[in-house]
């Protein structure tokens, strides 16, 4: 594995790093961010920058208005991004939309690309991925789904509840994950003004990021034609890795770049502060905290870019991708954990970003499945295939 950056590759990093300083660092102060995510219309403002600096949608293909990164150049570019905390906004990358686009670009027709990926990727609309469910269905095990699809004529009928479905609210089209007669699990592609969709309430979280908030969304008899199943049909649970592990990995690159942001802030104020006669860095259980987090850093990064290494060989990944989701997760909550440490009583407030971040970067070790469950799973093949294998 060679680590050193291309020359294109530098020159991207290069161009989205100042880009963020420039472009969208200024307009974190903006007061189009409610406590349910930033406003459609603010979003369209920051695509439109992005845009025109020709760093849209850079995962997607260059066919449908992106650059084509492979998994290395979206580690480069989208940890640039997250350095600010409206960086993937702005770029079009945050989820759902980034693994909603990366899904129908692998699985969709060319019909459902044109009416759905291509305005996805645009920024011209937003989507949703409605997977998760209340009690008793499923949240980390996707078999318990009790929401259904059943076959009539040349449609189906869909009825189910969902939650935490982040980006529903105003989101233009939903991917549906539901299960049929024979237990079998299919995606369905739907506009949300479809009569039978509902959205019951926006639910409280601690983070503000998502536009759209996270959703509880009810179906009662959506009705679907038989067209808009996304893939084939029954392969539902297998298109969900295909989406879930490439975004584990890309939810890792954009929360690294939020975790400098937090570093870099607790770095400057360790360097000007003094107490007890010094500078606050030099007292060693703060520079400590820094340098841990240096390598916190380094070691995440190092997981990100192996994993994606790993992706772009054209393997699938997902046991991979889960080790770098637990290992970066944790790494990156201690990051702006001791960053609020190193700043004291600024760091428990919106004097400065690392409070907010703190709040953003929390539910990491939750979605995309919880800490516990990965190393759950990887205790499972350890013991099936040994160590090492």
């Amino acid at each position: 594995m060679d680590f050193s950056l291309s020359p294109e590759h530098a020159e991207l990093q290069e161009r989205t790093r100042v880009f963020i300083r420039e472009k969208i660092i200024p307009l974190e102060g903006d007061k189009r961010q409610t406590r349910h995510g930033p406003t459609d219309e603010f979003r369209r403002e920051l695509n439109k920058l992005a845009a025109e600096a020709g760093l849209i949608a850079p995962h997607v293909g260059v066919e449908y208005g992106g650059l084509g990164l492979s998994h290395v150049g979206k580690a480069i570019v989208f940890e640039e991004a997250g350095y600010s905390l409206l960086g993937g906004l702005a770029l079009n990358i945050s989820a759902p939309d980034e693994g909603n686009m990366h899904l129908l670009e692998q699985v969709a027709t060319h019909e459902q690309k044109e009416r759905y990926l291509r305005p996805l990727a645009s920024g011209e609309v937003r989507s949703c991925f409605c997977m998760t469910e209340p009690p008793p269905g499923s949240g980390s095990d996707p078999a318990a789904m009790k929401s259904t699809c059943v076959k009539d004529g040349d449609h189906y009928v869909i009825n189910g509840d969902k939650w935490f479905i982040t980006g529903a609210e105003g989101a233009a089209f939903a991917i549906i994950m539901v299960k049929g007669e024979d237990g079998a699990a299919t995606m369905f592609l739907s506009p949300m003004d479809a009569p039978g969709i509902e959205i019951v309430r926006t639910m409280d979280s601690l983070d503000q990021g998502f536009p759209g908030g996270h959703c509880v969304v009810k179906f009662t008899d959506l009705r679907v034609h038989e067209s808009a199943i996304l893939g084939e049909l029954g392969k539902g649970f297998r298109y969900a890795q295909v989406r879930l592990a490439p975004a584990r990995l890309t939810h890792c690159m954009r929360w690294l770049g939020a975790a400098r942001r937090a570093h870099s802030i607790a770095t400057e104020y360790a360097r000007h502060r003094e107490a007890f006669g010094q500078k606050l860095g030099h007292h060693e259980g703060v520079g400590f905290m820094l340098a841990d987090n240096e390598m916190d850093i380094r070691v995440a990064r190092l997981m990100i870019w192996q994993t994606a290494w790993v992706l772009d060989q054209g393997e699938r990944g997902g046991t991979e991708s889960s080790m770098a989701k637990v290992v970066c997760s944790e790494a990156i909550w201690r990051v702006v954990d001791r960053s609020v440490q190193v700043l004291g009583g600024q760091g428990v407030t919106g004097e400065t970003l690392v409070e907010r971040i703190f709040r953003e970067v929390r539910g990491f070790r939750i979605y995309d499945g919880p800490s516990e469950v990965h190393r759950w799973s990887l205790a499972q093949k350890i013991m099936r295939q040994g160590a090492n294998w």
